[in-house]
């Protein structure tokens, strides 16, 4: 049942990403969001089944597959509608049936199974009983949107709405649109509180499990929510930034559950610190410089030439410090280790005594790598 729910989803994905990308094929931006949703179609159903089949009893497996398969069905529904209101193969049969059961539980897909994947994340349970209600207040939210986005009066994918409903009932459905629109921010915080509480109150393996789930909402949330306050290139940008976060979300939970490179993640997250710190910090370095140089000499040319030049000999000193910086405050034992390392070496240049030295060194392992304990061989002269 697993292998079928996945080779469906697959195929459905596949052909409505095609359909889509064709028809999206002048827009660039359109053409990005389309195969940013084929990846993470893909990555959830395959995520799911691999999750589902190794770790039964556990919800992050079923909730990753639905979220592969609905999206696979909300591209190739909603590429039926399209191609039969953009193209000349329209009218095709039973559009509007079909553009609507592709439009309306993308609401529940894309909204509510996040919500849920945070709140259930590693084990597929709640925090604690505290956080049933948080979970109601979830599930009412996205059923009321979903519910209302069925119901609502105008066109889908291009289509007219079949269900759409009119006169009282009408206004009771767009006076529930408009709740349901603003409860969508704080159902996700509520969401990514609990994950946050469940991140702080873990500890070992657990712990690196949530870092790794961790890491990818919080690419997601960072892009998406640069791209509300945003415009033109800093906008797309981000957005593209989001839909990858999106996309690591299934890959990372999978990660995590099944425990695999587990240790990997502070080096991704402190690489990622680094170099993010560096791109923002050479970036207004750069623009500054070229409008600096610019209104000096009035030549734009030179300006971008010696902005590129002073970019390019600040790119190791700068790296050094932010990497020393990072360090300093989120990992403190790697750089205290360091410090120490390089006291040892200074040290080492002027010890002449044996055995201090071999007490110093004792002491050096004993501060850096904390072992149980440590024994020193030193081979004598025949």
């Amino acid at each position: 049942m697993i292998r079928i729910l996945w080779v469906l989803g697959i195929a459905l994905i596949v052909a409505g990403t095609a359909a889509n990308a064709t028809l999206d094929w002048p827009d660039t931006l359109d053409l990005v969001a389309d195969a940013a949703f084929m990846l993470l179609g893909v990555a959830a159903a395959s995520t799911g089944a691999i999750v589902t089949s190794r770790a039964r009893g556990n919800a992050i497996g079923p909730l990753l597959l639905a979220l592969g398969a609905g999206v696979g069905t909300t591209l190739a529904l909603g590429a039926y509608a399209q191609l039969s209101v953009k193209t000349s193969l329209g009218p095709l049969p039973a559009v509007n049936w079909v553009g609507w059961f592709g439009d309306w539980p993308s609401i529940a897909i894309l909204w509510g199974v996040p919500a849920f994947l945070l709140l259930l994340f590693p084990d597929g349970h709640l925090i604690s009983p505290r956080w049933v209600p948080a979970a109601w207040f979830t599930a009412i939210g996205v059923a009321l949107a979903t519910v209302s986005g069925a119901l609502l009066p105008g066109d889908v994918q291009g289509v007219a709405n079949p269900a759409r409903v009119g006169g009282t009932a009408g206004d009771v459905v767009r006076i529930v649109q408009d709740v349901t629109d603003l409860l969508a921010l704080p159902v996700l915080l509520i969401a990514a509180s609990a994950l946050i509480v469940r991140l702080r109150r873990s500890r070992g393996v657990e712990r690196l499990q949530l870092k790794w789930f961790t890491y990818a909402a919080a690419v997601t949330g960072v892009g998406l929510g640069v791209t509300t306050f945003t415009h033109g290139a800093v906008a797309g940008a981000s957005f593209v930034l989001g839909l990858i976060g999106l996309i690591l979300l299934p890959i990372t939970a999978g990660v995590a559950i099944l425990r695999y490179r587990l240790y990997d993640i502070d080096v991704v997250i402190r690489r990622t610190l680094i170099y993010a710190a560096l791109t923002i910090a050479l970036g207004a370095t750069y623009l500054g410089l070229v409008l600096l140089v610019g209104l000096a000499v009035g030549h734009s040319g030179f300006a971008v030439a010696v902005s590129t030049l002073a970019v390019a000999a600040l790119f190791r000193p700068l790296r050094t410090r932010i990497q020393g910086a990072v360090d300093r405050r989120f990992y403190r034992s790697r750089y205290d280790a360091a410090r120490t390392l390089e006291a040892f070496g200074a040290h080492l240049r002027d010890e002449l005594d044996l055995d201090a030295l071999g007490a110093d060194l004792r002491g050096v392992v004993h501060e850096t790598v904390q072992p149980a304990h440590v024994s020193l061989w030193i081979r004598s002269e025949p």
